[in-house]
């Protein structure tokens, strides 16, 4: 395959995407019954036509056989008179109007056939017609509602995508906020503890101490308590036994 054919056939099949993509099925129908129609039209007006022209031979006829009657009292007359000459006259008139009322009737039959071809046609496409406009009606009908049902999945389907980005973006948005708050609160707890120092410089070191003492002396009595549940006594603190004095010392003391 040439290069330019290739080029041909892909910018063909382009074009026929295009189109494709802009054609509404809809137009298409309308616009194929509105041929229709014309054409309707035009096999009405043939008819109409016919009619025409066969009432017109008839019109013509009419008057050919009037004369033909008059030519024929004419030569009726002519003989009563004595004038052989007049009468051959006017049946010789009355024969070419003879052989002139023969071609229109001959013609009369025709256009008569002919309007009668054309009825029958136009019976048979108007029946076409109307069930072409039923059945376009219904693909219409059935090509809007298709149409809306995809609109609507289309949207339905936008929306579980939106939905599920912004599920995800309140997950992570939850994430960042339960983050922040165990950070906090364990910014309090050591702030509270002394482990770091309250950057409004309200805790000082001896309450700290103070702090850490009642911490221990209510752990004690905490430890105390229970071990009195548990029938344990802590061992009473003794003592330091005193040292006797001595006489010796004793006297020395005094003569000291």
């Amino acid at each position: 395959m040439s290069v330019m054919k290739r080029l041909s056939t892909i910018m063909q099949a382009k074009a026929n995407k295009v189109l494709d993509k802009a054609e509404d099925p809809r137009e298409t129908l309308d616009l194929s019954y509105e041929k229709q129609m014309e054409l309707l039209q035009k096999v009405k007006k043939g008819i109409a036509d016919v009619a025409t022209s066969k009432k017109r031979i008839e019109m013509q006829a009419q008057q050919l056989q009037d004369q033909a009657n008059k030519l024929q009292d004419q030569a009726k007359q002519a003989l009563s008179q004595g004038r052989e000459d007049l009468a051959t006259e006017a049946l010789n008139r009355r024969a070419v109007i003879a052989e002139q009322l023969t071609g229109l009737e001959t013609q009369h039959k025709q256009l008569e056939s002919q309007e009668t071809n054309l009825v029958a046609q136009s019976k048979q496409l108007q029946a076409r017609v109307e069930a072409f406009r039923t059945q376009k009606e219904t693909l219409k009908a059935s090509y809007t509602a298709a149409e809306a049902q995809t609109k609507i999945n289309e949207a339905v389907t936008g929306l579980s995508e939106e939905m599920g980005d912004m599920g995800m973006s309140m997950q992570r948005a939850q994430d960042k906020i339960e983050q922040m708050q165990a950070r906090a609160s364990a910014m309090d707890e050591l702030t509270s503890s002394g482990a770091l120092p309250d950057i409004m410089g309200n805790t000082d070191t001896i309450q700290a101490q103070l702090n850490e003492t009642s911490r221990s002396s209510q752990v004690t009595a905490e430890l105390e308590s229970l071990k009195a549940e548990l029938g344990q006594t802590s061992a009473p603190q003794q003592l330091p036994e005193a040292t006797p004095v001595t006489e010796a010392q004793t006297n020395g003391g005094e003569e000291n």
